[in-house]
């Protein structure tokens, strides 16, 4: 399989899945060019061709890390993120009150990992605890997460698992 293939039978869902996530246009087509030089770049790392979509996107959602990394980093004025005017999540309402009011182990693993963009082992070394640890405060911090959101904000999940609708909170508007 050569990356033209990979391009037509994974393009038009990798757009839509950026653009979704990115919510800019802009931003969109710089992170599917991106995606697709490193996907050209690394054709002969793919093993195995069934497993090529789950390749494609595993690129696509690391390309879309590194934007939001290198926005965050150009915004950043050296404080930390958490107090920054920032927004990493693509105008997520009440997203950084919502990590803030988050427990201190399920904050800190928040931070780290998402934020920083560290990866669970680094974090797991930084807070010695296990891995397994990393992934249990990140599964129930994410619950946390979810929960305080659909509190707040009125939104809904549909049947896919996807978030539906507006802010519908005083905070928000």
């Amino acid at each position: 399989m050569n990356s033209q293939e990979i391009y037509q039978k994974h393009g038009q869902e990798v757009y839509f899945f950026i653009l979704k996530r990115v919510n800019d246009k802009n931003a969109t087509n710089d992170i599917f060019q991106s995606t697709f030089l490193k996907i050209h770049k690394n054709i002969h790392q793919l093993k195995a061709e069934q497993k090529s979509r789950a390749w494609v996107f595993q690129i696509c959602r690391n390309e879309i890390v590194n934007y939001f990394n290198k926005e965050l980093a150009y915004n950043s004025t050296g404080s930390s993120p958490l107090n920054d005017e920032y927004d990493a999540g693509g105008n997520i309402c009440c997203f950084d009150r919502f990590i803030d009011n988050l427990p201190k182990i399920n904050k800190e693993v928040i931070v780290l990992t998402y934020i920083t963009g560290k990866k669970q082992e680094e974090v797991a070394e930084i807070l010695q605890i296990s891995i397994a640890n990393v992934k249990a405060r990140i599964r129930r911090s994410k619950a946390l997460l979810k929960k305080q959101f659909l509190e707040c904000c009125k939104y809904e999940i549909n049947t896919k698992g996807k978030l539906i609708g507006a802010p519908n909170c005083s905070i928000c508007s």
